[in-house]
């Protein structure tokens, strides 16, 4: 499987997808938008913080679990840290496969452990404001 672990600062830019082979049958996307409501309060934004080295390596750890129980062909995967304005994408997540339930399936689990325990934190107000 390819992977790639973006972290930025700026808006998320989509690269175009890596069709590395004709037995791609599909490409799923899912695009983390920042809600306009977060717990009943109305938000301008999110500010996101992460550890990024310890990230990086338990998003490593979790996409070479699911690609065992799960096999894709490839992996993008972008976070975009600091503030984010309300109807902006926070995460980006691309998974090509030879089939959508394989691909499905890795995509579901991937974003549940990546809120369970990958080092990367939402604030409803920048720190310091």
């Amino acid at each position: 499987m390819q992977s790639t672990i973006i972290f930025c600062r700026e808006p998320i830019n989509i690269p175009p997808p890596p069709l590395r082979s004709l037995e791609i049958g599909s490409i799923l996307e899912f695009h983390g938008l920042v809600r306009e409501l977060e717990g009943g309060r109305k938000l301008s934004g999110l500010f996101y913080e992460a550890h990024e080295p310890m990230a990086r390596k338990r998003l490593e750890f979790h996409l070479s679990a699911l690609q065992a129980a799960h096999p894709v062909d490839s992996v993008e995967f972008i976070h975009r840290l600091d503030w984010v304005p309300v109807g902006e994408a926070s995460l980006y997540i691309r998974v090509c496969s030879s089939h959508r339930a394989e691909g499905l399936l890795f995509l579901s689990e991937l974003v549940v452990l990546l809120k369970q325990d990958v080092p990367i934190w939402k604030l409803e107000n920048a720190p310091g404001s």
